[in-house]
């Protein structure tokens, strides 16, 4: 019974996570001869392969929303509202591809990222134009994401890194965001936290930044069933963004509600994903 139930939950999160195409996609990324860009005791591997990877991907969505030219490009052309578990799916699945996929199917996902980088671009509702190739902005975007993968595989991660294994994850990162057109991106947890501080003056959150945030947290599309471990999931998110963002974007802070509440139900949910993904996949972004 217990097994049964394990393999429908990790069977429920998978589809969920790697799309109906989930299946047919593991076997390619992982079944497929030939060099990988990182080797199987990369740190990136470790940090990836982690059920932690579910509260970090809301967080990192939640942290890159601050800067107003990100948001405004992802509010005009990402379909976040309209599919937000195909724009999940895909995510993911670069994800898998890049950390685990051949070189060559690696270099084709980010071919295909950068030609639909080029396409997207736009101005805000104040007229400042934006473009979703601009290195300057996907450096924010890649220094969101890293910072809140990192945060989360520290807090929630099976087996969480030393400092020089979290400074290694920073570097196998870098090349994946050199391929995407990052200038100059952060290659240890230092040079990271240095490159966020330097983005600070340009963030800020606007109206679209709210919305997404009130559409992330409070209304996602799901039964009412899974609401309850999915604000479990948000709370989590919340929780792992620096404080400043938290401020920003207005969500109230309470330490003590965090330590006693908020983290205890992230490490049991995340201790749920694990146990249940172990027997659908070969962690919860290897699609």
């Amino acid at each position: 019974m217990l097994t049964e139930l394990r393999d429908q939950l990790g069977r429920a999160l998978f589809l969920r996570v790697a799309g109906p195409d989930g299946p047919a996609t593991r076997a390619r990324i992982h079944d497929t001869p030939g060099p990988r860009w990182f080797s199987p005791e990369r740190p990136i591997r470790t940090v990836h392969g982690d059920a932690s990877m579910f509260v970090g991907g809301l967080s990192a969505l939640l942290l890159q929303s601050l800067h107003p030219l990100a948001m405004a490009a992802v509010s005009a052309h990402s379909g976040f509202r309209s599919d937000p578990w195909g724009r999940l799916q895909r995510t993911s699945t670069f994800l898998a591809v890049t950390t685990y996929g051949t070189a060559s199917d690696a270099e084709e996902a980010v071919e295909r990222v950068r030609a639909i980088h080029q396409r997207v671009r736009g101005k805000t509702r104040e007229g400042l134009p934006y473009r979703a190739a601009e290195p300057h902005l996907l450096g924010w975007v890649h220094a969101a994401e890293t910072d809140s993968f990192l945060r989360a595989h520290e807090r929630y991660g099976a087996q969480p890194l030393d400092a020089a294994g979290y400074d290694a994850y920073v570097a196998d990162t870098a090349r994946v965001a050199e391929a995407l057109g990052v200038l100059d991106p952060p290659r240890d947890r230092e040079s990271l936290a240095q490159r966020l501080n330097a983005y600070r003056p340009e963030l800020r959150a606007t109206s679209e930044a709210r919305a997404a945030a009130r559409f992330l947290l409070l209304s996602p599309p799901l039964p009412l069933i899974q609401r309850p471990f999915y604000a479990a999931l948000a709370a989590n998110a919340v929780a792992l963004l620096p404080p400043w963002a938290r401020d920003r974007l207005g969500i109230p802070r309470s330490a003590l509600v965090d330590d006693l509440a908020v983290r205890p139900a992230g490490l049991l949910l995340t201790g749920t994903i694990r146990w249940a993904m172990t027997s659908a996949s070969r962690g919860p972004h290897t699609s």
